[in-house]
């Protein structure tokens, strides 16, 4: 009698037994291996890297992955033993921008706005998304940014703060925004106006995208090295034992590619713009199509040019446009901090009922993902008042609802953003006329110039056809030495 008792209790033992093995492997499973994290964090020396890592998904930010960044990047920076931050992306992209999908639903129901608005608010801080881009612009620790493949919107915004930011041959750079019926964020109104000329504007307005070497002489990205060299300059750059700012550009500039007598010139050089800059120029988005026009009309080499640029400009919704233009000409003459907050009035603008675009944008585009113009509101141009901007600007109602971000107004970015990469125009125009601080007096010959900036800046990939298109569009000679044209 006594021995099936025995043998009961040792069934019921093995049951339960069995009963918390199963409550824990389906524990473990519910959990998220490491490399299967959406954001992965590495450490080698003094080198510290993060890897965004949604391949599938072109590894746009979601929430988590913006909690994930402000809290690491908020400790790296603090951390003594950190001297290096690299940001990289795992797959075809380094990030294709935010996952808006949501702020889509939550910003068509009123009682969900808030979390619409808290999303935007997320990507600026040290903990949360645009005050997360001001930490990575902000960062005390050198930054290189690895551009690799996709990097649009948001993941704009995680890279372009950084004093080097690396293109290769499958970059492709854009603000998508415009598409979507809304209007560039993430910094892009303060670093879009101080590119050369009206590049920025044009970013802007027609949301096209410019990759591989056009990144670099965008001046979007500092350097150009082929997808073939970059795992070697990661482990060169992780071995530095000097990771001083020189040291750091001298190793990025040994893994760049130099450009070769058959590399295709420059796509945005020479005619082109000329034509850009002109066309671009205006405070008017009914200019700028007029100008578009007349030169789609034309028989000269930019007609087919002009003419697919104002096919993109009017697919964009009219009120994002007018708003668009506003915004990169205010960010010109704003601080970095300031121009986030701007950004942050915009898009609570859009999402708190200032213009229907952006949801229809989003719906049609991502969503429906319709390949055919979208059902703006107003539809056109003309219908679009130029005072329509007042709702997203200022102290107007609506702008009223956006929440002041947190960011230390004191930090400003200084020359990070243009100190490693090819001269800007500026720059050269001031060496020309002889104001550049070191650079002479004396007027120079077009071999002088490119001498001057060799020493200045070394042998940098990309320098002297830099130089050479900024003398063939904006200089003349006389007696051999160049001039600024008036």
């Amino acid at each position: 009698m006594l021995r099936p008792l025995v043998l009961n209790a040792r069934q019921t033992a093995v049951s339960m037994s069995s009963r918390r093995l199963q409550v824990v492997a389906k524990h473990l499973s519910g959990m998220t291996p490491a490399d299967e994290a959406p954001v992965l964090f590495k450490s080698e020396g003094k080198t510290r890297s993060y890897i965004l890592n949604r391949p599938a998904a072109l590894n746009t930010l979601n929430e988590t992955m913006i909690d994930m960044l402000g809290t690491q990047i908020k400790e790296w920076n603090e951390n003594k033993l950190c001297q290096l931050i690299i940001g990289r992306g795992n797959g075809r992209a380094f990030c294709a921008g935010g996952d808006v999908k949501d702020i889509v639903g939550n910003a068509a129901d009123p009682k969900k706005q808030p979390d619409a608005i808290r999303f935007f608010k997320k990507e600026v801080r040290p903990t949360k998304r645009f005050e997360l881009d001001f930490a990575f612009a902000t960062l005390t620790k050198p930054y290189v940014s690895v551009m690799d493949g996709y990097t649009m919107g948001g993941g704009v915004g995680l890279s372009i703060g950084a004093p080097f930011r690396i293109a290769t041959e499958a970059s492709s750079f854009a603000m998508p925004e415009a598409k979507i019926g809304y209007s560039p964020d993430v910094g892009a109104t303060y670093f879009l106006p101080r590119l050369d000329g009206e590049l920025g504007t044009y970013l802007a307005l027609t949301s096209n995208a410019i990759t591989g070497r056009t990144i670099h002489e965008f001046g979007l990205a500092t350097h150009f090295v082929p997808q073939r060299r970059l795992r070697a300059l990661l482990a060169a750059l992780s071995s530095l034992s000097d990771s001083s700012s020189e040291a750091i550009n001298r190793t990025i500039e040994e893994h760049s590619a130099e450009i070769s007598p058959e590399d295709p010139h420059a796509t945005f050089g020479g005619e082109r713009r000329k034509v850009l800059d002109a066309c671009f120029s205006h405070n008017s988005v009914d200019l700028i199509i007029k100008d578009l026009k007349d030169v789609a009309s034309s028989t000269g080499s930019q007609a087919r040019w002009a003419q697919e640029t104002l096919d993109a400009i009017l697919a964009r919704s009219p009120t994002g446009l007018r708003v668009a233009l506003q915004a990169v000409r205010r960010g010109k003459h704003l601080e970095l901090a300031d121009a986030l907050q701007m950004e942050m009035g915009i898009a609570t603008a859009f999402c708190t009922g200032a213009s229907p675009d952006f949801i229809t944008g989003v719906t049609h585009l991502l969503i429906n993902k319709a390949k055919d113009r979208a059902d703006w509101s107003p539809a056109t141009l003309e219908d679009t008042p130029e005072d329509v901007i007042k709702n997203f600007f200022d102290d107007s109602p609506f702008v009223r609802r956006a929440p002041r971000l947190d960011l230390d107004r004191k930090i400003i970015p200084g020359d990070k953003f243009s100190r490693f990469a090819l001269p800007n125009e500026a720059t050269i125009e001031a060496a020309v006329k002889g104001s550049l601080p070191g650079s002479g007096s004396f007027a120079l010959t077009p071999t002088e110039l490119i001498s001057s900036f060799e020493r200045r800046c070394g042998r940098k990939t990309g320098l002297q056809q830099k130089i050479k298109d900024v003398i063939d569009r904006k200089c003349q000679l006389e007696d051999g030495y160049l001039t600024w044209r008036p």
